[in-house]
């Protein structure tokens, strides 16, 4: 599937952690909270950082390798397919199933102690993953759609 330049994806997992720097586990659906994150996920908390979107693209680059992945393993919380995330700029705000996501922050630096990396060699999230707040409580389940808000909504 190619990437929409309309600014819109659609959701093909949720998944959350217990403990920072581990593969996340996929779950029906993901409750966030505004001041939050994601209820029950360990990088929930007051800070730039709470939500975490990865491209399934991405992911499939690393399948290509011939490794056997699954939704979580890159420890996202929402994997999406079909939106360039990483092309986001900062600021871009984002509607994901009923919640509402402020973009803070694209890629990050990938601590050499991080099991997915240990695990694959590599890690896509520091090049292709995408780190957001909520600004809007809601919910977020496989099959809903992220799209950019444009400004006049926002």
């Amino acid at each position: 599937m190619e990437k929409d330049v309309t600014g819109q994806g659609s959701v093909v997992a949720t998944c959350v952690s217990t403990k920072k720097g581990t593969r996340k586990k996929p779950v029906e659906a993901l409750r966030l909270r505004v001041g939050l994150g994601i209820e029950g996920d360990a990088h929930a908390g007051r800070w730039h950082r709470q939500v975490s979107l990865l491209p399934d693209e991405a992911v499939d680059t690393m399948r290509e390798r011939g490794l056997e992945l699954n939704a979580g393993d890159f420890a996202e919380n929402i994997l999406v397919r079909g939106m360039d995330l990483k092309g986001l700029p900062v600021g871009t705000t984002l509607d994901a199933g009923s919640a509402r996501l402020v973009v803070t922050q694209i890629g990050k630096t990938c601590h050499n102690d991080c099991e997915i990396r240990r695990i694959t060699g590599m890690c896509v999230m520091p090049t292709e993953g995408i780190f957001c707040v909520v600004v809007r409580d809601g919910e977020v389940r496989a099959g809903d759609v992220v799209r950019v808000v444009p400004q006049q909504e926002a």
